[in-house]
């Protein structure tokens, strides 16, 4: 009796596995579904390929297409050897002019692959320069301005320079980065620096301005220039495409107003580019992919 009941117990042991076995393939099946889901999502929310982002717009000042690139918020990153992503996504797209915003030079990386950068493009394109917050936190501009100025590229200091482009005049204007009044003896406050600008531009002719921060979005639309552009706020650092543009940016908080993207104002438009900061955030990107950004006026 005894042995029988033990071949009992173990029959119905072996019954129970039996049953058990199919749910516990489900339930493995389950968390390596979900393992997969994880990592595709982390591929797609974590992707920092450099992409190239385009606006277009019309204007009555402007009678052959004007084609602009705009590099911001560099920061000493690496983009291969010699810089070749980024060098060679812009080559692809042959700018007119190529506009440098801001946050090039990082105060705590060093200038090695942002003096490539600007060597490169300065041999193939007319490039135009304006100061971001980091490089005055780096207690260095001055050096840094002469770096980019012996490239033979024209910094911007509350300037316009007026340039033929395909045969019309364009003026580019630029400003510093408000951290010149705060870091320098004798600094310009920007809305002095945006009067001398506004007194200089003859605005017969299409008028961009280059400025580092796009919270000032309210002072830069009572000038009405065609175009203003801008970055810092490096796309606030997460996203969720159609719900939520960006968490957090400098200067602004959470949930920025201008984090990145088209910002349009009665005769003209700020765009703001997220940057290509990659490797020196504290917080990873997510949704975020660093951009060089290219604008087509026609």
């Amino acid at each position: 009796m005894v042995k029988n009941r033990e071949f009992d117990e173990k029959m119905t042991e072996e019954l129970q596995e039996e049953q058990q076995a199919p749910s516990k393939i489900k339930n493995r099946k389950k968390k390596i579904i979900i393992l997969i889901l994880i990592v595709i999502f982390l591929l797609f929310a974590c992707d920092m390929r450099l992409k190239t982002v385009r606006y277009k717009f019309t204007s009555p000042k402007i009678e052959t297409s004007l084609k602009i690139a705009l590099i911001t918020d560099l920061h000493g990153n690496w983009y291969g050897d010699e810089q070749s992503t980024l060098i060679e996504a812009v080559d692809k797209e042959k700018p007119d002019v190529v506009l440098l915003g801001g946050d090039i030079f990082d105060d705590k990386i060093d200038y090695e692959e942002s003096e490539e950068t600007i060597a490169i493009l300065s041999k193939k394109y007319k490039c135009y320069y304006v100061t971001g917050n980091h490089e005055y936190w780096s207690k260095d501009v001055d050096n840094i301005v002469s770096i980019v100025k012996s490239y033979g590229i024209t910094v911007l200091e509350g300037d316009v320079d007026t340039i033929d482009i395909n045969g019309q005049l364009v003026n580019i204007c630029g400003v510093d980065d408000p951290d010149n009044y705060v870091y320098l003896d004798g600094g310009e406050a920007i809305e002095t620096q945006l009067k001398r600008v506004d007194e200089k531009a003859n605005r017969d002719y299409y008028t961009i301005l280059l400025s580092h921060r796009p919270e000032y979005y309210d002072l830069y639309s009572q000038y009405g220039f065609d175009l203003v552009l801008s970055g810092h706020a490096h796309g606030g650092q997460w996203r969720i495409p159609g719900l939520l543009n960006g968490l957090y940016a400098p200067n602004q908080g959470l949930f920025p107003e201008y984090a990145g993207g088209l910002y349009e104002y009665e005769g003209g438009a700020l765009v703001v580019s997220r940057g290509l900061d990659r490797q020196g955030v504290k917080a990873p990107r997510i949704f975020n992919r660093p951009e060089l950004v290219i604008i087509e006026v026609e």
